[in-house]
């Protein structure tokens, strides 16, 4: 929507107005199928405005298109908020990024270096 923006909107294409209850999910399609090159990936992310103001989102975020991909793109949206959401057809509801991807290459070990935090993970550093 803007020169400097990263994410392409992501749309309902949707035949009638679906209601998404709190609580509640559901797959909303976007109409669309896209071709991506080997070596990248598209990330599907929440708008952050209908996060803060209505409390949707998605379910898996950020979720992944692969390269070999080729059906069309499904929305898993959760409606977080305290009361029910409409969804029209053309409702901007996420956005999509397209990315390198980096492949990594693991070698089985039984001894890792150690570092000041180790092991330590889910709120070890306090707050």
């Amino acid at each position: 929507m803007t020169d400097h923006a990263s994410g392409l909107d992501l749309s309902a294409a949707v035949s009638e107005d679906i209601i998404l209850n709190p609580g509640e999910r559901r797959l909303i399609p976007t109409g669309i199928a896209i071709a991506i090159p080997p070596g990248f990936e598209a990330q599907i992310r929440p708008r952050s405005g209908l996060a803060l103001n209505e409390g949707i989102t998605l379910l898996n975020a950020p979720g992944t298109i692969d390269a070999d991909y080729r059906g069309e793109i499904g929305l898993i949206m959760i409606n977080h908020g305290k009361k029910p959401f409409s969804i029209k057809k053309g409702d901007r509801l996420a956005q999509m990024v397209i990315s390198k991807v980096y492949r990594a290459r693991f070698e089985e070990t039984d001894l890792l270096d150690t570092t000041s935090r180790n092991a330590g993970g889910f709120g070890h550093t306090g707050k």
